[in-house]
Parts: structure tokens; sequence; C-alpha cells
């Protein structure tokens, strides 16, 4: 039998005025003629980005969600060029110790996952340098919240370029660039263009790196591959790890548009799923990358509850039979 934990990323179709991404382009921080009054404007939508976090937090802990995904917009601008000199973790320590805290004292699993111009693979030097300081931001952020920063940060392997072969042994390559304390907080997903399974498990395998299997993703990318006679393979992965293994689950929005997630999550889909893996870990803790975000969640919780394998944990939680 295997626990099943549900999260998911980032914002609450429940909560009201509370988005974790509000952002300033450069463009309109040029515009502030004062640029220390910019910078503080700059902070307080920082601030204002981890309050609601906390906002979040909160309102999971009450419905006992125990898995989320944060942003990664909670400081905008912190990597610009123009903006190096910039100390974005000083005004923000007591926040994020707070969030820290209380994501620890209600046994909540938290992360990152980096958007997609996080490029390890990267052939150009300038673009693999950038990759490794937005890590470093969420490196910092994690510590910030006197968190563990390892395995906390999912990402996918980058560009194939037209050179599969190529751009894995680049990765390969790039990764002895990648400090050893960011190495250890990244996990790889296997994507629904470039890199399936079979070529995320030979990175992660090589380089120790726990995957991240998105089911989705597979079923649009597969090349004929049975990702059951790889399951035993992805759950090794995850040997050295301190956290549960970790899955993301969507669903296609339409035959036509089967890449495109869905606003919820199809049931019999992922129950597909779960059959064939059941019993063979002890926890997964799956990221539900659905449009409806937090709603999605309970409407499949809702669909969960009348079935009769299952057994229901809490309103995020069940166990297979």
């Amino acid at each position: 039998m295997t626990i099943v934990r549900l999260g998911y990323v980032a914002m609450s179709m429940e909560l009201k005025n509370a988005s974790p991404s509000q952002t300033m382009t450069f463009a309109q921080f040029q515009k502030i003629e004062d640029r220390e009054a910019a910078i503080r404007k700059l902070e307080r939508i920082s601030i204002s980005n981890l309050e609601n976090t906390l906002r979040l937090l909160r309102h999971n802990a009450v419905s006992t969600i125990h898995f989320y995904r944060l942003t990664s917009r909670l400081i905008p601008l912190a990597n610009h060029e123009e903006l190096l000199d910039w100390n974005y973790m000083k005004p923000l320590k007591g926040l994020l110790k707070e969030i820290g805290d209380f994501s620890k004292m209600h046994q909540m699993r938290i992360d990152f996952h980096p958007d997609h111009f996080v490029l390890i693979n990267s052939h150009k030097e300038e673009v693999l340098k950038n990759s490794i300081k937005t890590l470093k931001m969420h490196y910092l952020l994690l510590k910030g919240m006197g968190i563990d920063p390892t395995h906390r940060c999912v990402m996918h392997v980058g560009g194939s370029y037209k050179e599969t072969v190529h751009s894995l042994e680049r990765f390969v390559d790039n990764w002895m660039e990648v400090p050893k304390s960011i190495q250890k907080m990244i996990m790889l997903e296997n994507d629904d263009t470039s890199f399936n399974l079979d070529d995320t498990l030979y990175l992660c395998e090589k380089l120790g790196i726990p995957l991240v299997f998105d089911y989705h993703h597979h079923l649009a990318h597969h090349n004929n591959l049975n990702w059951e006679e790889n399951w035993e393979r992805v759950v090794g992965t995850w040997k050295y790890s301190p956290l549960p293994l970790k899955m993301h689950i969507s669903s296609p929005k339409s035959a036509e548009a089967f890449r495109h997630h869905a606003d919820y999550i199809d049931i019999e889909m992922f129950f597909d799923f779960l059959k064939e893996i059941n019993g063979s870990v002890q926890q997964i803790d799956c990221m539900i990358e659905a449009k409806m975000k937090d709603q999605a969640l309970f409407q499949l919780m809702d669909e969960v509850k009348q079935r009769n394998d299952v057994n229901v944990i809490d309103e995020s939680s069940f166990e297979l039979l």
C-alpha cells in the first residue's frame, strides 16, 4: 500500500488578492527617476509576495494540504544585471524565516520550479552563468527560510538544440560548473518535447539526481517507451534523498491540445498510473499542474472519496488499498 499526498502550484483559486507573483519590469523600474525609491518599491513588492505566500501556507494548513510549490517570481528583478548591488535578501529575512518556521511546524513540503530560461545544458556561457545565478537565488531563499535545500528545486534538462545526445552530454559537462551546494538542490523532470523518460534517467543515474516523473509529459513524448519497465529505475534515483519520491500529474486539455494542461485532473488517468505503482514506494507526493490550482486538488479529492480502493487520510492525502 502506498500513501499519496497531493499538492498544487503557487496560486490559490480560493484566496482573493493573494498573488505571490506581483512584479515590476525593468522598464517600469527605469521610469522612476530616484533609483533608491525604485529599489524600495521592488522591496515592497517582494514583501507583499512573501506575505501572500504566508497567507497561502495558512490556507494550506487549514485545508490539510502538505505539499506546495512556491512561485519562482517572489523577488522581481532579483538577478537583473543593472541591480547586482541590490541586497534583496536583507529586508526579507524576517518574513522568510516566518515562512520556513510555519512550513516546518505544519510538516509542509515546499519547493520551487524555476522558469524555462534556466538552462544548464546551454551552449552559451552567458546563459549558463545566468542560470546558475537564478538557481543560487532559489538556494538563498530556502536557506533564508531555514529549510534544507536538498532536492527542493525541480527543473527540465533544457534545450535539445536538435541534437539530443550532444545536449545530454553538454548537461554533464556544464554540471561540473554548478556549485556542489546547488547541485544537491536539483531534481530533473522528463519533458513533453525534447527529453523523454529514458533521456532524463540517463542523466539522473549518471549524476545522482532524483527524477520527478511527469506522467502527462511521458504520454505526450515517450517514443514508444514503456514507463512501467523503468519505474524501478525512477524509484532508485530517490534512494539517497531525505524526501519522498515526487511526481507531477496533469491531464490533457483535449485530444487536439494534448500537451496543454486541463483545468482539472482526469481521475481515471491518474489512477491508471497509481494502480501500477501501488506498493512500490511507501509514499509518493503528487504535484497537481492544473489551471484551477487548489480547486483542482479539492475536486480530485471529492472524487477520490467516492472510490472503494482507497483509505482517505485527510483533505489532500489517501492510501491506496
